[in-house]
């Protein structure tokens, strides 16, 4: 029988109606296997993902397909957003054997879990024969799988483990920080942003180091890209332009067709991008998406508790982008008819649809002061047309069936959001983003927070049930460390130490300085894989890395530096010639290469001064203070009646000054290597 009905997630419960006798991972159905001596199907996807609903209703639908699975293999269905473990095991399986993954992600597996086989979506007939060809070679050459599978294995696991501790030992100089740009340069797509290829993912953090990059070396070179490529994101279809809140990738070059699944991961990381290349532009643009976006996420994936859900599903009424898209006589009904031709025309709309199906996805011509002006129409009352469209058509649309919404919240990812609300505050000033901000980390530290200082992954339906994983913890830790460097909340300082001790405690190997991605607490799986690779999310390692070299300013502590540089020393001949894939470690060689501010303010108006210093672009800068002596930078500096600003870099502070442009003329003077 089909077990699912029992699960928390809402992916897994997608398919507790399917004629496939699920089960979900866990010792049950390794069990069964090894009882019944038959292979495991291992079936990993996501709520929002599309082909897994289409292989969903093509195959695992099916009676006869489902018939043949259950009478040959144990069949196991894992989220991969609750089970990142076990996902990156198969997925590695699945790159190792065919080059290449993704989602929805099949692996077969012996009864002990050890892959043999692994592909991504299959059409029906194509499954039912691979389905046949497993099977037979499983009974009629069961030695040849099982000797395979031990090779996948073993290459899984050498491939997880880094080699032994490297000496920590570089040479942070300033040129070879400049240096890491000329691997990015060939790569960039100078004409439409993003990188050279398609499908285009916005990879937020590859662009947070560039940001860093113009800062240090003050190269517009750098920074053109990043401007470029927010520009042209926020005039695409990936981006929607009624709802806010951007896709996950866009199918084509030019940002125009989008797959249309939005996840929380994804609007995060970018209000965060677009809200700090705000404090260096202050284009108007940058303000709007940052707002659009938040206001999405706080209408669609905001729970009541504080917690924000995880994404939102490219499918409705089963075609994908439905909700999304316009049919022009659908844009007619909805949209005044005093505006209709000239907000068709700004969005491009075609009678007969600039994309499939006779539809439209919504384009804007350009910039829309560029657009106004070629109108001859003043720019603050097109804005005004445009809102009221935008309202109009979002009134409309918001009377379709809608996408599902997967309603799990997980910790890495809230705690993401959480640093989203805070660069979206110190960008725009606006206290609800602080609001937001402390009701989510309150959320955290109530619901994923245990008291042994360890954490809770997921949290659906008022409870939890996965102990958490390194991403958890080393986001999580940062983003209460950067609550504190806003809020001078020690409380919040005191979560991201407890968070930090307990990874090193729990997740640190000692072979390579690195971190599993598993405590040493968790289910024993094939392989403890360590993660160093920047993806759509910065591997965890270069979070943790990155938060341990923060913490150690903030607590003096030099055993957290030496763990950050010791890390660092583990990937630095790859990160000269990664580009956007070791992006984060490069923001870290830029804070070892550099001398970092340290910027304590003390006394009464401490938090008011710090807001107004944070309003500016400062990424090579730490903060502190309150009205407080409760961390060693601040001792002995209150002074009664009066808030002073203490710029330090190595050790050694410069004279307090009261004044922001004061504070600001310091901590700009120069940025020296260390």
């Amino acid at each position: 029988m089909n077990k699912l009905k029992y699960a928390s997630s809402p992916y897994l419960l997608q398919h507790a109606d399917n004629p496939v006798h699920w089960q979900e991972w866990g010792e049950e159905a390794f069990a069964q296997a090894k009882k019944e001596n038959k292979p495991l199907i291992i079936s990993i996807g996501y709520a929002a993902c599309h082909w897994c609903h289409v292989m969903e209703h093509e195959s695992f639908s099916d009676e006869e397909v489902a018939a043949y699975m259950n009478e040959n293999f144990v069949c196991i269905k894992v989220d991969r957003e609750e089970r990142p473990d076990v996902d990156r095991i198969y997925m590695d399986a699945a790159q190792m054997i065919n080059g290449q993954g993704g989602w929805p992600l099949n692996a077969f597996a012996l009864p002990d879990g050890k892959p043999f086989f692994a592909g991504t979506y299959f059409p029906r007939q194509r499954w039912m024969d691979i389905l046949s060809k497993i099977h037979d070679l499983y009974v009629g050459e069961n030695d040849k799988v099982v000797s395979y599978a031990n090779q996948i294995a073993n290459g899984i696991n050498s491939h997880s483990l880094d080699e032994g501790l490297i000496k920590q030992e570089h040479d942070f100089s300033v040129e070879n920080y400049k240096s890491l740009f000329d691997s990015w340069k060939n790569q960039i797509d100078y004409k439409l942003g993003g990188f050279n290829r398609a499908p285009k993912f916005p990879l937020p953090v590859a662009w947070e180091f560039l940001l860093q990059y113009y800062y240090l070396t003050n190269d517009k070179e750098a920074l053109n890209p990043v401007l470029l490529t927010l520009d042209e994101m926020s005039k695409g279809g990936i981006y929607d332009q009624i709802g806010g809140g951007f896709a996950r990738y866009s199918v084509d070059e030019f940002w125009k067709v989008p797959h249309f699944e939005k996840m929380l991961y994804d609007n995060a990381q970018l209000i965060s991008l677009y809200a700090n290349a705000y404090k260096i532009t202050k284009k108007p643009r940058y303000k709007e998406i940052i707002e659009q976006t938040f206001d999405f996420i706080i209408r669609e994936l905001s729970d009541d508790n504080g917690g924000f859900y995880s994404s939102l599903n490219a499918d409705s009424e089963g075609e994908e982008g439905k909700f999304y898209v316009w049919a022009r006589h659908e844009f007619n009904e909805a949209v005044a008819d005093d505006i209709r031709e000239l907000i068709g025309e700004y969005y491009q709309l075609k009678p007969q649809g600039n994309w499939e199906n006779g539809n439209n996805i919504l384009l804007p011509k350009g910039d829309k002061n560029e657009f106004a002006k070629s109108k001859n129409i003043d720019f603050e009352k097109f804005d005004e047309i445009l809102d009221r469209a935008d309202e109009q058509l979002l009134n409309y649309r918001d009377k379709r069936e809608r996408p599902s919404t997967d309603n799990k919240i997980l910790t890495a990812w809230n705690g993401l959001m959480l640093n989203a609300c805070l660069d979206a505050y110190t960008a725009l000033g606006d206290k609800k983003y602080l609001a937001t901000a402390i009701k989510n980390a309150e959320f955290l530290e109530k619901n994923m927070l245990e008291e042994d200082g360890s954490l809770l992954r997921n949290f659906m339906n008022g409870k939890s049930s996965i102990h958490a994983f390194l991403d958890d913890y080393a986001i999580t830790a940062n983003a209460m460390a950067h609550l504190y460097a806003i809020s001078f909340d020690k409380h919040w300082l005191d979560i991201a130490e407890t968070l930090a001790d307990y990874s090193i405690d729990h997740f640190r190997d000692e072979k390579s300085g690195m971190f599993f991605y598993t405590s040493d607490n968790s289910e024993n799986l094939i392989a403890r894989t360590i993660e160093t690779t920047d993806n759509v999310i910065p591997a965890s390692n270069s979070i943790m890395a990155i938060t341990l070299f923060e913490l150690s300013h903030l607590f003096d502590n030099e055993q957290y530096f030496n763990l950050s540089k010791q890390m660092f020393a583990q990937v630095r001949n790859k990160i000269p010639e990664a580009g956007p894939w070791y992006a984060n470690w490069a923001v870290l060689q830029g804070l070892l290469t550099y001398e970092v501010n340290e910027i304590a303010i003390v006394g009464e108006n401490s938090v008011k001064i710090n807001i107004e210093l944070q309003k500016n672009y400062l990424p090579a800068s730490i903060f502190l203070g309150g009205e407080k002596e409760n961390l060693p930078l601040l001792e002995n500096r209150l002074m009664p009646s009066r808030t002073m600003i203490y710029v330090c870099r190595n050790k050694s502070c410069k004279l307090p000054v009261e004044s922001v442009e004061e504070a600001l003329a310091q901590i700009n003077s120069r940025n020296l290597p260390r």
